[in-house]
Order: C-alpha cells, then structure tokens, then sequence
C-alpha cells in the first residue's frame, strides 16, 4: 500500500481559542476582553508514522544521548497553525506540517517523538539542555544562525490580513498610526514592523501601534473582533486563518519576503543537524515530505533539497 493510501481522513479539528488575558510586549499595551472565538474546521490526514520505514544506515548515526532515551524531543509554539498548533479530541494533541515531518524525522530514524509545546522565544536558547530540535517554523535569518544550526526545510513569505471586507480601509501604503498584530518574536515583528516603524517616526509620522502576543490564536481574534487594523505573519499561517475564521478575515497586499524556514539544532551539535538534513532529503526521496505537505495543504513550500546553515 502507498503512504497516500495509508492516510486516513480524519474528524475536522476546531481551533478554539479561550477568554483572553494577555498584555502585548513592545509599543503598545493591550488587554482582551469581550474577543469573540475564530471559528470553523480544519481537514488534515491523519499522519501515521509506522508507514515510514527506518532507515538502518541513518539510524546508526543517532547520538548516544538521543538513542539512549529512545526519542527526539521537540520544542514547538503549538499556537500557529497549520504548521503546529493542538486539535484533535481533546483538544491538547500537538498537530500541524511540522508535527508530522517531526514524527517522520524519528520514524526514519527509529526513534519516538514527543513534541513539548513551548513559547517561541524560549526554543531556540533551550537547544540542547532541554530539546533536541526545535521545529516551530523558524525564518532562517542571520540572528538566528550566529545563535544556533539550522536545516532548511520549508519556504514562506510574510502576508497581511484585515478584517473581511477592510472595514477599517487598511493600506500597506499607510501603516503608520495603525494598530498591528503580530506574534512575539517573529520576523513579522522584527525586522519588519520594527523597520517599518522606524520609517514612520523618521518621517515625523505617528508611530505603528505594535500589538505582540505570546501565540499567533490571540492575534487573529483580536483581528476578527475589531481590536486590531491588520495582522501580519508567515503566508501559510495567514491562508489557514482565512479558512479557520469562516473568512471573517482576508489578505491583503502580495505576499512578500519568502524565505527558507528550518529545524533548529543546537549550535555545538552540527553533527545532529547533518543526520537531520540527511533524514529530511530520505523522506523527500520517498516521497513522505511532499505527501505530509499535501495533506495539509502546504506543497507549494516545499522545497527540492534541505541544506545545513544555507545562506539567506
């Protein structure tokens, strides 16, 4: 049977996002209250790693460390869906492209994989200690390679939505004084609200109110209630807000800035991170990255060959 054969449909996972009460980070401070709930479903396959085979020659280049307690442990902001985020039956199971890919990453290597929802900005300094890699759809960026490895493994660029219909006649032409959402820590946030706002002030023009929140859920319902103009964040992410939110949100503008996404490995570890790009082109060749993509709906990011700290 075919890995596609193999995948099952499964019950649509509703992404709920509870009663907020959350303090943004940077320029602006912001309190929820009264924020109605994104609705609508997700269909995805059901990924089932038993139908990835171990790979004999791979497997025997796994770390003592890893190889010692049988899996790869995962550092993931659960919160920014499709890529991972929690769904299923309870609500609380780690899900997404890149919890699938995680779990195909240890099925070639013959290991388990137990995904740790994190918050984004506390994965990549607990490489290592805590992690073995981080996958959370990290924008491979200067900063973050001088801090740890990379392998490359997904594209995206930056979009923008507004509320449907752009009640709040939102420009990209026209962002000073606007009230922005973005999640905390992203390249959405910095460098590039930070830039654009830095424009602003130099031109004597009233500054972007920068609304940061801990996950990527808060800020589409602030932007479906009102609270915000626009939000900015990776165009996958954006696309399936769209489809969560029944279209209460739409993009704006192109998307721009595509970039190469990777797992983080610990910097001392360059070893662990060639194993990993390794595995990643196996599961290309055969065919399990394109599928896993797919199902979520995803294949336009794939790319043809992972590489190790690539230039960007």
């Amino acid at each position: 049977m075919t890995f596609s054969a193999k995948l099952a449909a499964r019950s649509a996972a509703v992404l709920a996002v509870g009663a907020l009460a959350l303090t943004a980070c940077t320029t602006a401070s912001e309190t929820g209250g009264g924020a109605a709930t994104p609705t609508g479903t997700a269909s995805a396959a059901a990924f089932d790693p038993s139908t990835v085979s171990e790979d004999a020659t791979l497997a025997a280049q796994v770390p003592a460390a890893i190889k010692s307690k049988g899996k790869l442990v995962v550092g993931s902001d659960t919160s920014y869906a499709p890529a991972e985020f929690l769904g299923g039956a309870d609500n609380a199971t780690p899900m997404g492209y890149d919890v699938d890919l995680a779990k195909a990453i240890g099925a070639k290597l013959g290991l388990d994989v137990e995904v740790q929802t994190a918050e984004f900005t506390g994965i990549l300094p607990a490489l290592g200690p805590k992690y073995d890699l981080g996958i959370s759809s990290f924008t491979i960026n200067p900063e973050r390679l001088a801090a740890v490895n990379f392998v490359s493994y997904f594209e995206a660029g930056t979009s923008w939505a507004v509320q449907k219909g752009n009640p709040k006649n939102f420009s990209l032409d026209d962002v000073c004084g606007k009230k922005i959402g973005v999640q905390t820590g992203t390249v959405q946030e910095d460098p590039d609200l930070a830039g654009r706002n830095a424009k602003c002030q130099a031109e004597g023009k009233p500054s972007i109110e920068i609304v940061t929140l801990k996950t990527q859920t808060d800020i589409n319902t602030r932007l479906v209630n009102g609270s915000l103009d626009a939000m900015a964040a990776d165009s996958p992410i954006v696309g399936y807000a769209i489809t969560q939110t029944n279209g209460a949100v739409e993009k704006i503008g192109d998307t721009y800035d595509s970039a190469p996404q990777g797992i983080a490995v610990a910097k001392s570890d360059l070893a662990l991170a060639g194993l990993i790009q390794k595995t990643l082109m196996s599961l290309m060749d055969d065919g399990t990255y394109t599928e896993i993509l797919k199902a979520w709906g995803n294949e336009d990011g794939a790319i043809s060959k992972p590489e190790v700290n690539p230039a960007v």
